[in-house]
């Protein structure tokens, strides 16, 4: 399976200062090569939060699973949401608490929080924010950035409560966007601020947007979240990130180490529910749509037994799987979405968008979700295992199928470029994913034959096991790789990589 070498040498990306970047499209069928047209949503102005702290914020929030005692550092983030949802006239109106601890060396004199929503006009207003139970209108809002100036610096083993209320406006889901509402579901991604990573020595990890791939990095975090209905009889079903527990008209939700926490609401989902092991895994779909729905449930779960064997358990205790209106497929914190004529396509088959997206992103839930990385600079390092997954997963469940996969899937689109091309060094959609997804494919193919299987799936189970809830960095990869072989791979790194590794 060795492929042709790359024929094209694209620059080194050119990336701002303090960088950062969000959830992956999952590319599937081929485009014309032209830059994505559609431009971003421009970015909104919010009103300066008044003087006074709301006394009312406490009364609507619940305890954290496990209450952090007073003055005692969290492990990691702590985000404890209370949602109102008014469904029939799409808003949110929220309470937030994030309790930050500095785990860097460094002292911190301010945060960077990404605020998704601001990007597009008139989503999104900041009414109030607090420091420590303290008011405080010392803050920079600018499109995606929200830079918090703290009171006195935040030191290396300290931590800072941030308390606000904001309301989120959600706009029509746009053609390239799964972040807003139509009038079959309204889809809730990145929707709350959320701190930004910090590396010493190169700042806050928040990138620019681009028309393809993922800009947003994320730590992981714990999240205690309750989403309430504005409207309480309304026949709402909503997805989400973790199980549900009745809360009043809603729901509440717990979900620990984890980088992300999506929902998405409808009046109209069915669904269906499988179990792997004590994995709740659910299939939200629509009318119509019962045979392709109930298939993917199967073939997801039967993938979550297939990764968790050849990579380690499954980081979490539920799946959601979403039909939606949006071109391809997108992954979040146990929650991922898939394309509605995916569904309408659906032959009764393995061979076949639905399948073959639906077990693509369920291995972002090690890829991504387990172990992070950058996505905007280094995304071959969560998608080019996720495509290889697929592979996995047809060679294990479907091994008449494997021929096919190789030649839908890759070698009808003879791909070309850098794996490690990052989203601003590929400007349209064919280059970026020939170069990350199918010479990533190609890619661990020949690295495989030439370590052998035994090493290969030790490596990439160890590999998970090390970075488990990190963000990974090529040279993690390579140098736990080097730990399971003395194989010489250069001949194969020099004909996929750019840079030396």
């Amino acid at each position: 399976m060795n492929p042709a070498p790359a024929v094209s040498t694209p620059l080194p990306p050119t990336v701002t200062p303090n960088p950062n970047p969000s959830p992956t499209l999952t590319p599937f069928q081929p485009l014309a090569d032209t830059p994505l047209a559609s431009p971003l949503p421009s970015a909104t102005s919010t009103p300066s939060p008044p003087p006074t702290l709301p006394s009312t914020l406490t009364a609507t929030l619940n305890p954290p699973p496990t209450p952090i005692p007073p003055g005692a550092i969290p492990p990691r983030p702590q985000y404890t949401l209370a949602v109102m949802l008014d469904y029939t006239n799409h808003s949110l109106s929220v309470d937030e608490i994030i309790h930050y601890p500095n785990l860097s060396a460094d002292s911190l004199s301010s945060l960077v929080l990404a605020v998704e929503p601001n990007l597009w006009t008139g989503a999104f207003q900041l009414d109030w924010l607090a420091i420590n139970g303290q008011s405080s209108t010392n803050y920079a809002l600018s499109g995606q950035r929200l830079e918090i100036y703290l009171p006195q610096p935040l030191v290396p083993g300290g931590a800072v409560i941030l308390t606000m209320h904001f309301e989120v406006y959600i706009p029509w889901i746009s053609s390239n966007h799964i972040f807003g509402y139509n009038n079959a579901q309204a889809n809730l991604v990145d929707w709350y601020p959320f701190v930004t990573p910090y590396v010493s020595g190169q700042g806050w990890l928040l990138h620019e947007p681009r028309p393809v791939g993922e800009h947003l990095v994320y730590d992981v975090a714990d999240f205690d979240v309750t989403i309430q209905l504005a409207d309480p009889t309304l026949p709402v079903t909503v997805a989400a990130s973790a199980p549900a527990e009745p809360s009043g008209a809603g729901w509440h939700y717990f979900l620990t180490n984890a980088r992300t926490f999506a929902f998405s609401a409808s009046t109209r989902y069915l669904s269906a529910t499988a179990t792997f092991g004590s994995v709740v895994v659910t299939s939200y779909y629509f009318s119509g749509h019962d045979s392709a729905g109930q298939a993917v449930l199967r073939e997801v779960a039967a993938a979550l037994s297939v990764y968790s064997d050849r990579y380690g358990p499954y980081p979490y205790t539920s799946m959601s799987i979403v039909e939606a209106y949006y071109p391809d497929g997108m992954e979040y914190g146990s929650l991922f979405f898939l394309n509605r004529s995916f569904y309408v396509g659906y032959d009764g088959t393995a061979r076949n968008n639905l399948v073959m997206i639906g077990i693509h992103e369920a291995a972002h839930a090690w890829w991504f979700g387990l172990v992070g990385d950058d996505q905007a600079l280094e995304p071959w390092l969560d998608e080019a295992l996720c495509i290889y997954s697929e592979r996995i997963f047809y060679a294990t469940l479907y091994p008449n199928l494997v021929g096919w996969w190789w030649n839908f899937r890759v070698y009808d689109f003879q791909p070309t470029g850098w794996v490690d091309a990052s989203i601003y060094d590929l400007g349209s959609f064919r280059p970026y994913t020939d170069a990350v997804y199918l010479r990533g494919a190609e890619f661990m193919e020949d690295l495989r034959v030439r370590v052998g299987d035994e090493a290969f799936f030790a490596f990439l189970k160890d590999y998970a096991a090390q970075m488990a809830y990190k963000r990974a960095t090529a040279e993690d990869f390579f140098r736990i790789l080097r730990q399971h072989t003395s194989a010489d791979s250069s001949d194969i790194l020099n004909s996929y990589f750019q840079n030396p590794h």
